[in-house]
């Protein structure tokens, strides 16, 4: 007589296993190929790219290959599955109250194109660039590669500045020149300090030096400087402050 194991026979049972393997195997490879469609969909759109758009698409894939295995590998009925878990979704919903405001969030985030992944924002004092929306958050990288991860709700309600390129890497360096200093002297050596910072400095954004008063230590003058990408600001002023020690007009640095 043939085994029976979990009410089945040995061949109901490998005829059930290998209908799921082949259910798992199609629906990776369709999931695979939904996610390439949607990237490149969305790259042909306004719509941003990021990651929520295409586990969403993958989460379809997967509810579909689950509810055409439903009958034919655990005997249960679709349609009684669906309403079981219309039944319960209440009760879900109540423990995933954060999780579906986040994926909500997520996607009101996106579709209104408020931030997408490239972009330079500033989240309460906390500078960097948008690497990508999932699901749940928002990550945001700083100069420094420290990350911060922004639950969508939350950043949903919060208040962001979106920042352009110059003032994300806008870095300022207070010095104070010699009131008998020649103020066209200091610039020059200024200026030609910035023109060997090579890799520091944005390219196309050349610094620039301002006189804005003076007090009893001597004139005040802000250097403006637009660091390159990746270039934090403690390198930026480092590398002005070496290039400028030791100049006879140069009396304090006030900070940065």
């Amino acid at each position: 007589m043939e085994a029976v194991i979990f009410g089945l026979t040995t061949g109901e049972l490998l005829r059930r296993v290998v209908l799921l393997a082949v259910a798992v195997a199609v629906a990776a490879g369709i999931s695979r190929v939904v996610s390439r469609a949607a990237g490149k969909a969305l790259d042909a759109t306004e719509v941003p790219s990021a990651s929520i758009f295409v586990n969403i698409a993958r989460g379809v894939v997967w509810a579909f290959a689950i509810l055409a295995v439903m009958q034919p590998v655990f005997g249960i009925a679709p349609t009684a599955f669906v309403t079981a878990l219309g039944i319960t979704s209440l009760a879900l919903s109540l423990g995933l109250q954060d999780t579906i405001s986040n994926l909500i969030g997520g996607l009101s985030l996106m579709v209104g194109r408020v931030v997408k992944p490239g972009d330079l924002v500033d989240v309460g004092g906390f500078m960097g660039e948008v690497v990508d929306v999932t699901w749940r958050a928002t990550t945001v990288r700083n100069r420094l590669g420290d990350e911060q991860i922004i639950p969508n709700s939350v950043l949903n309600k919060t208040a962001l500045t979106k920042l352009t390129p110059g003032s994300e890497g806008y870095c300022p360096v207070l010095l104070v020149a010699s009131h008998n200093a020649d103020l066209s002297v200091v610039e020059a050596d200024i200026l030609g300090v910035m023109g060997k910072m090579e890799g520091l400095l944005r390219e196309g954004a050349p610094g620039r030096v301002f006189f804005t008063g003076s007090d009893a230590y001597g004139v005040q003058c802000t250097v403006s400087l637009q660091m390159a990408p990746g270039v934090t600001k403690l390198a930026a002023s480092d590398a002005l402050m070496r290039g400028v020690e030791r100049r006879e007009w140069l009396a304090s640095v006030v900070g940065e």
